[in-house]
């Protein structure tokens, strides 16, 4: 018998929203809240108790159907199994997490990514994220890209990490020690029965006129003769760009105009993707007009959740938010272990 052990950390984006699946760039970090699997690989199935959740779960090897199982927080977990197939290892564990849920922190990610370790998975970081992306559609049907499973799997310490969704190549930005990261919860929400397939759709039939949005330039958006169309892939488009814009400023510490594009990400997911809410757009400007931040955006698929800030270092007081640090991502992260 084994002792199991594994954590994935929750993450936030920094900017590059609606672009993962696009095949675009994305900027996220790892953050310092974790979903931690505690237990042993016994039995004949997978036995889990959730600190946070009222009743426990019972997952029968191999898995037929995750989005039958009971509780639905279990689906999660099911449908990694699933996805593992054959190998997926017998587990009786508790499950703990101080990612909030329903705050577009990626809670559901880093309880797939932290399963998909304990349950068996043994491959790199980019082969974990796709299992559990897949597992993501499986379990709540959302069609969800692959930024937060990449991010989570991959993250690294003090930095954000630029992802290009394509190609899944990662590359860690250093975050200056002295600049806060400043995440403030406004509203619970959940992209199941959101606008969120909504806009993967539309995204989707603009590329059928223009081809793959992250190539096209901004003059092919007037091919579209929909305003809505119009709309959304001018977001796509011109976030591509923010992101790279925002490496850049990341490199050279320039806080200024990363914060700049920040709010410009903002006004976009507001206008041209429709995302935000007046709830999360108040929030936005009351942060964004603090001395010494120095931008603020929404951050996740939007419809509420988290929104987060640059700021110098002490800038924001306000006690419902909080700092943030980056950590490493699930695969390096040196607490998981699986001990004889």
């Amino acid at each position: 018998m084994s002792r199991v052990r594994f954590r994935a950390p929750g993450r936030v984006n920094l900017i590059g929203d609606h672009t993962d699946y696009t095949g675009g760039l994305v900027m996220p970090m790892t953050i310092d809240r974790w979903t931690v699997f505690d237990g042993e690989d016994r039995g004949d199935a997978v036995e889990l108790t959730s600190t946070s959740e009222p009743n426990s779960a019972r997952i029968t090897l191999p898995v037929a159907d995750p989005a039958s199982v009971q509780p639905p927080w279990a689906r999660y977990v099911a449908a990694v199994a699933a996805e593992i197939g054959g190998a997926a290892r017998a587990l009786r564990a508790t499950i703990t997490t101080d990612i909030p849920i329903g705050a577009g922190l990626s809670s559901s990610a880093a309880l797939e990514i932290a399963a998909a370790l304990s349950l068996g998975f043994d491959g790199d970081a980019p082969a974990l994220a796709e299992l559990c992306r897949r597992a993501e559609h499986r379990a709540s049907g959302v069609p969800c890209g692959i930024m937060d499973q990449l991010c989570i799997a991959a993250g690294r310490s003090g930095h954000a990490l630029l992802i290009d969704c394509t190609s899944l190549e990662t590359e860690a930005v250093p975050l200056a020690a002295d600049l806060d990261v400043v995440v403030r919860f406004v509203a619970h929400r959940t992209l199941v029965g959101s606008g969120y397939a909504d806009r993967v759709a539309q995204c989707a039939r603009a590329e059928q006129v223009i081809g793959p949005l992250r190539d096209a330039d901004i003059a092919s958006v007037d091919q579209l003769q929909d305003d809505v169309l119009q709309r959304r892939a001018r977001h796509v488009i011109t976030e591509n760009q923010r992101v790279r814009d925002f490496a850049d400023a990341l490199r050279r510490d320039d806080r200024v105009a990363a914060g700049r594009l920040m709010t410009e990400s903002h006004a976009s997911l507001r206008d041209d993707f429709e995302t935000s809410t007046a709830a999360m757009d108040a929030a936005v400007e009351s942060l964004a007009a603090v001395p010494g931040v120095h931008g603020a955006r929404m951050t996740g698929g939007g419809f509420g959740g988290c929104i987060v800030a640059i700021a110098e270092p002490g800038a924001v007081t306000d006690p419902t938010a909080w700092i943030v640090h980056a950590v490493d991502g699930a695969i390096t992260d040196s607490f998981n272990e699986v001990r004889r």
